[in-house]
């Protein structure tokens, strides 16, 4: 799986943009946000990524922080919100901003972002209320799970997202091979470790 790609931009466009690396143009879709951080077409830009794999079709998504990485993940985990309705709640509103609104559980404001339905920020807010409420302040745990996640344990979570399993429920059963020690060797041996748990 791809975590991140550096490259030079060749081409930016309100949803997303082209990245060459390697001698080859990688189209990754991003936020308004990532989009209008990044430099001018022809400069070198980084950007952290997650590859959404469906049926024949390959998407990559970037993201220039990697709260807002982790915020399109959780958001992802949670039924009825694929990645590009999780790319377009990105695009109205920043992960700092989301979280104090899930926080006070305001519906009203939620539902003015574009995309997002009474239905769906009450969705929003009922799955990730306790997360955020549970992280600290300032980083909101993400700092945190950027150091203790290795290539390996994001390659696994991305391989069982791709397989449908539920962001939250497959963190869990990564995190229990972690903590038993076992989070190392073959992909398809933490994959199949990862299953075992999940079935269970």
């Amino acid at each position: 799986m791809i975590d991140q790609i550096h490259g030079i931009i060749l081409k930016k466009t309100p949803n997303y943009a082209v990245l060459e690396t390697g001698g080859v143009g990688l189209k990754v879709l991003s936020t308004i946000n990532t989009l209008e951080a990044m430099p001018a077409k022809g400069k070198k830009t980084l950007l952290l990524t997650y590859l959404h794999v469906r049926d024949d079709v390959l998407d990559l998504y970037g993201f220039q922080t990697s709260r807002e990485r982790e915020t399109f993940l959780q958001l992802i985990g949670i039924s009825g919100i694929g990645p590009k309705l999780a790319l377009t709640i990105l695009s109205g509103i920043s992960p700092d901003k989301l979280r104090n609104r899930v926080i006070a559980g305001d519906v009203a404001a939620m539902t003015a972002v574009p995309g997002v339905g009474a239905k769906t920020a009450k969705r929003i807010i009922v799955e990730l209320k306790e997360k955020f409420t549970k992280a600290d302040n300032d980083s909101l745990g993400f700092e945190e799970l950027d150091q203790t996640m290795s290539g390996l344990y994001w390659d696994a979570l991305n391989a069982l997202t791709a397989l449908g399993y539920k962001q939250k429920h497959s963190n869990q059963a990564l995190d229990k091979i972690k903590q038993s020690g076992e989070l190392k060797g073959e992909l398809e041996s933490v994959i199949k470790k990862a299953l075992q748990h999940l079935m269970y």
